[in-house]
């Protein structure tokens, strides 16, 4: 608004002030009183095509919720504040003009911070669907909300009524170290949540693996703790500090998709090429197995009984992972069975040896041939040998 359009504002307030003076004081009364229900009218009518010419051309549901509860609280503003400029020009409040007024500040104040916790949570709930704000964190945030518009209408309100708040605040300070000290489990997992959030560490529909070994699907995210789902199909609620303070490894992000790995033992003197051939042919007839990236075998490690050999293939679900182990180790080993490819076993060489007393004399296995070992090496009498 232009200095021009403010004098004239001005100018045309100060002629309606002039006029009312020069009425009588019933005519002014009923002027007001019937130009406040008049133009809440107007508002309300006329508002309502205003908004929703406005609204029609924004995208998305937030603008009707705001435009929507500022409307309602203008012309319910408008309605009160009417009737109290007319009861004062008419002369009907002396000494009672600064209570009511305190009560029609009241109402105003309170209408609007009605209007603001109805604003706050349904914007929240409307941005959900957006890639912005997600479901698990609309109540903390449409929590925090009512509660900083609710002390804000009551310091709003006391101050109306002249009341001094210092002492509330002291007090609150006090209740507040109590409460913290008191509650600080539930403060922990509430700061908790929001830090979880902010990190992007897991959402509703993830499959996480626990520091403890504990492995589930994420059921919901609450303000004071998580919920899991285990392959046991047991829900485990979780503290959002101690899942702040431990290791989450989240399988499901950036890509759903994991490898699996299947080890092997084939015994020395087998062809590896065929082992590789019949493990490539077992992940490739897997219908749980991706076709890329491309499965592959790797030779690990040579083992105390065998050549250790890993197969490394991708499947498209965390949540499929034991299935899919279990599928691929069944399939090698028939197919290994069938190849006559040997899975061997860990074997141990046990020294046979025979007592001192000659021929015929009982041979001497297991732990009482370790005992004799570790005694020849000492001698006979339990001295060290040189």
């Amino acid at each position: 608004m232009t200095s021009l359009q403010t004098q004239v504002l001005g100018d045309a307030l100060g002629e309606a002030s002039a006029w009312l003076s020069a009425l009588p004081d019933w005519q002014a009364f009923l002027v007001l009183v019937g130009g406040s229900v008049v133009a809440a009218a107007a508002i309300q009518v006329g508002g309502d095509l205003l908004v929703g010419r406005l609204t029609a051309r924004i995208p998305g549901d937030v603008d009707d919720i705001v435009f929507g509860y500022v409307h309602l609280a203008v012309w319910v503003t408008v309605l009160l504040w009417g009737p109290y400029l007319g009861m004062a020009q008419l002369g009907a409040l002396d000494g009672l003009t600064e209570p009511l007024g305190a009560v029609a500040l009241t109402g105003v104040t309170l209408i609007w911070a009605y209007a603001a916790m109805r604003i706050g949570p349904r914007v929240f709930e409307a941005v959900t669907d957006t890639d912005y704000v997600d479901a698990q964190v609309v109540p903390i945030f449409q929590n925090v909300w009512v509660v900083v518009i609710g002390g804000a209408a009551l310091l709003g309100t006391l101050a109306i009524w002249e009341i001094d708040v210092t002492p509330l605040l002291a007090s609150a300070g006090v209740l507040g170290i109590v409460v913290g000290l008191a509650a600080r489990d539930t403060i922990a997992n509430f700061f908790g949540s929001i830090a979880l959030y902010a990190d992007g560490t897991y959402t509703v529909g993830d499959f996480v693996v626990l520091e403890n070994g504990e492995r589930g699907r994420v059921e919901d995210v609450t303000v004071r703790s998580t919920i899991i789902r285990t392959r046991d199909d047991v829900l485990v609620t979780v503290p959002n500090a101690e899942l702040n303070k431990t290791a989450v490894v989240n399988e499901s992000t950036p890509r759903r998709h994991r490898r699996v790995r299947i080890p092997v033992s084939v015994a020395y003197g087998t062809a590896i090429d065929d082992v590789e051939t019949i493990m490539l042919d077992v992940a490739a007839d897997s219908d749980l197995i991706r076709e890329r990236p491309k499965p592959r075998v790797r030779l690990r490690e040579f083992g105390d009984s065998g050549l250790q050999i890993e197969l490394l293939c991708w499947i498209d679900d965390p949540r499929f992972t034991g299935r899919a182990r279990d599928a691929l180790m069944r399939e090698v080993y028939e197919r290994f069975r069938t190849a006559d490819i040997e899975i061997p076993y860990p074997q141990r060489d046990l020294r046979v040896r025979e007592n001192g007393d000659g021929a015929g004399s009982s041979p001497v296995v297991g732990a009482e041939a370790v005992e004799a070992a570790d005694l020849d090496s000492e001698g006979g009498d339990g001295s060290k040998a040189n």
